[in-house]
């Protein structure tokens, strides 16, 4: 330094003194400046202080030779301290090269640096907060200084700014926060430990509302969440518990819709394997869940978002219980959410269906014919990850349930063969949720939801299958699904008719197309979706024959207790009649037969065709008859079940002109253990009537010509042999029983209009057909074989 130029009023030996390589030589000369300044105040000389500021400032601390440097700070520093109060005049001059020197490479001189401002900022105290900007900035970089000692004095500066702000009720938050928003996102570990013990300090003083920021730092604190330091962890858990304590003290100041996307993000987990993403998750999920009970409707927007995070988490096993319970909470308070008002239009979507929208625009896309339901479109299998959404307006003054989006979301789940089954239990939850609160809405998807549901028929897990079953019934079943057009399925000969549901489904509105089916029993009261169902089921169980072995039955007598059992029997019968792989057909009504023998689901159903008092049950044993052709011993079981053994009897003489194969031989043995099973027991006792039932023992005794001399016809033989002595049975009363027997088949007859001869020759039909398939089937494996051999 020119030692020669004029510092004046600074002495030389002042001069001299601050360049001096001695600290103590440093110090006297601080000593000097500070009693020249003191001078100054007290003749209140601020030209000549500033000018003395300006001098340490250029000349000294900005200097390039190190020891003047270290000079000038604690001239600064001197200066500060004879300043006193008055310091707050002169801070910017003061402070700027402090800071500046903090950037040094000399780690002494940066300790030395800390210690200048120290003494700056404790002379000042709060009059350094219009500088708090500058301040923080400087000490953030402080904080992850390497050098031990200067992060030891800058941690001594920071605890006194901190004091100093929470003594302070000016404390400037507005200009801070785009500061904070920037260094919270440090991946420096000192630095972290820096900005979230700002943000602890900051959010406990009771003037600094910083819950009013929240949305701008929240991101960063999860980020910071995620540390490997478990100090820095541990600090950020106590962070964000005491927000949610605030959040939940004063709930209509918190800013829910602003946070939403940003704890979606974070419940989703990128990397299992580190163990900081489990905290991360559970600690969004744990604000997610208190967002959703205090918020309310308002997070409606944002939930199928919520949903991409929530759904995959119930299916975690016990090494995150924690996280799944609190998963679970948020997907059945978000549920809550969904009320019937959401089924309504808005402004928009009415709107829209003012105008006239284009060919599939806005309109759902109704299949012509339901044969081709499982090769539906499947647009959405293909989706990618999505993180977060957002709504579709964020100016909208109501709420608006994200329909399409939690349909989409859902969609994506049940086609992700990586499902958790508690995951699609959950997704199934919803759907009929929303079918039962928003019908009318959700039948706009129906069509691309439709062969997704059929799929999952074939699923593992029963649990999933039942709930799978609740959503088709409801679709099958609900006034909403009605349509003006006919089904394509309908038979133009014998109409399907429909029993009506006994009400509308818990928490369901009863609407007016309800209101109009409970007037009439004789209105159909499925929708169109329900022939469909039928259809696609069997088409279903024709592809995959082990889900018909395996599952088959569970799922029949599961439908027949969601909807009404004749309707499920009245319309499978209808569809076998038309279907053309009678192999298929005969094995499906064997199936249904034995559901209709066995199931106490199908309890009621039995007794309606016990006696066929009533044209409907008639029309409904007609109609079955038809179809069970295609099985001869179920039809010989179905005509035993309906007491027509006359007809039994008849079928029975026409088996001589089958094909007896092992298989038919063993559907005999099964219909005899069935006969002595509990479904049969009234049968058995009509056996005692030998003269008023004859041709029941004639059927029996032709089943027990048909069958080779096995443990089944031991056990007929064994029955039939019981059968009393006709004479022995009289009673005295003879003629009044005979009476009363004869009032009872006039009653029958005159209530049944059953044309048996016409379903003798159906029957006929039916056989033939079989017959001629089995002729072309022999043919065909015969001339594959003949070509083999050439």
């Amino acid at each position: 330094m020119n030692t020669e130029k004029d510092f004046s009023p600074l002495t030389p030996n002042i001069v001299r003194a601050l360049n001096d390589k001695l600290y103590e030589k440093r110090k006297v000369a601080a000593l000097e400046i500070e009693k020249l300044v003191r001078e100054f105040v007290a003749q209140n000389n601020s030209t000549q202080i500033r000018h003395v500021i300006q001098i340490l400032a250029s000349e000294f601390a900005l200097s390039q030779h190190p020891h003047s440097r270290k000079g000038g700070l604690i001239g600064l520093a001197a200066c500060s301290i004879a300043l006193g109060k008055d310091s707050g005049l002169y801070l910017k001059e003061l402070i700027e090269p402090v800071l500046t020197c903090f950037n040094d490479s000399d780690s002494r001189l940066r300790y030395y640096a800390c210690e200048a401002l120290y003494n700056i900022v404790k002379v000042a105290r709060g009059a350094v907060l219009p500088h708090f900007n500058l301040l923080f900035d400087g000490l953030s970089k402080l904080s992850a200084d390497p050098d031990p000692n200067v992060k030891s004095g800058s941690e001594l500066l920071d605890r006194l700014l901190k004091d100093i702000v929470t003594e302070s009720n000016t404390f400037d938050l507005v200009s801070f926060v785009p500061l904070l928003r920037e260094r919270i996102y440090s991946n420096n570990q000192y630095a972290r430990q820096f900005i979230i013990s700002w943000i602890h300090v900051l959010e406990s003083v009771p003037d600094i509302h910083l819950l009013d920021y929240l949305p701008e730092i929240l991101d960063g604190l999860f980020q910071i969440l995620g540390d490997n330091s478990k100090e820095i962890r541990r600090t950020c858990e106590v962070v964000l518990g005491e927000f949610l304590k605030e959040i939940k003290k004063t709930p209509s100041s918190v800013k829910f819709a602003e946070m939403a996307n940003i704890l979606v993000i974070h419940c989703q987990v990128a990397d299992e394997a580190k163990l900081t993403n489990d905290l991360i998750q559970l600690t969004a999920m744990t604000w997610m869940r208190e967002f959703i009970q205090l918020a309310g409707r308002v997070v409606l927007p944002y939930s199928s978002g919520i949903l991409t995070a929530v759904l995959p988490c119930l299916s975690y096993d016990d090494r995150k219980k924690n996280t799944k319970e609190v998963a679970s909470a948020c997907n059945n308070s978000l549920m809550k959410l969904v009320t019937p008002e959401d089924d309504e239009d808005t402004e928009e979507e009415r709107g829209r269906s003012m105008g006239s929208p284009s060919a599939g625009e806005g309109q759902p896309k109704m299949e012509g014919d339901g044969n081709d339901m499982l090769n539906a479109s499947q647009e959405s299998v293909g989706l990618s990850n999505i993180s977060f959404f957002t709504p579709a307006s964020s100016d909208r003054p109501h709420v608006t349930l994200d329909l399409d989006g939690i349909v989409q979301v859902l969609n994506r789940h049940l086609h992700d063969s990586s499902t958790g089954m508690m995951t699609r239990i959950a997704v199934l939850k919803w759907l009929y949720h929303l079918y039962i609160k928003t019908p009318r809405k959700m039948f706009r998807h129906t069509d691309n939801l439709f062969p997704i549901l059929l799929k999952t028929l074939s699923d593992e897990s029963d649990e999933v299958i039942l709930k799978d079953l609740e959503v088709l019934a409801e679709i099958a079943s609900s006034p909403a699904g009605q349509t003006d057009q006919a089904s394509s399925c309908d038979i133009a000969d014998n109409k399907l008719v429909l029993k009506v549901p006994d009400g509308p489904k818990p928490g369901q509105q009863p609407t007016t197309a309800s209101k109009a089916l409970d007037s009439s029993p004789s209105t159909p009261s499925m929708n169109s979706y329900f022939y469909k169902f039928m259809i696609n089921l069997l088409k279903r169980f024709s592809l995959d024959r082990k889900l018909l072995e395996n599952r088959g039955a569970f799922i029949i007598r599961q439908l027949c207790l969601l909807l009404h059992a004749e309707n499920i029997f009245h319309s499978m019968a209808d569809i076998l009649l038309k279907e053309e792989d009678l192999k298929f057909a005969s094995t499906m009504i064997q199936t249904l037969n034995t559901i209709l023998l066995t199931s106490a689901e199908l309890f009621q159903l039995r007794n309606q065709l016990k006696d066929l008092h009533t044209q409907e049950s008639c029309a409904l044993f007609c109609c079955l008859y038809r179809s069970w052709c295609h099985n001869p011993v179920a039809t010989v079981s179905l005509c035993f079940l309906t007491q027509n053994y006359k007809h039994a009897y008849d079928l029975i003489q026409k088996f001589g002109n089958l094909e007896v194969t092992v298989d038919f031989l063993m559907e005999v043995d099964k219909l005899v253990q069935l006969i002595e099973s509990p479904i049969f027991t009234y049968l058995r006792l009509q056996l005692l009537d030998v003269e008023n039932n004859p041709y029941l023992i004639k059927a029996l005794y032709g089943l027990l010509m048909l069958l080779p001399q096995s443990q089944a016809f031991q056990l007929l033989s064994h029955r039939l042999r019981c059968v009393p002595n006709p004479e022995l049975m009289r009673t005295v009363d003879e003629s009044k029983y005979m009476d009363s027997k004869k009032q009872a088949a006039c009653k029958r007859s005159s209530h049944t209009q059953v044309d048996y001869m016409e379903l003798l020759q159906h029957f006929d039909r039916v056989q033939s057909k079989h017959l001629e398939v089995r002729h072309q089937r022999s043919a065909r494996a015969s001339d594959h074989h003949d070509r083999k051999l050439m």
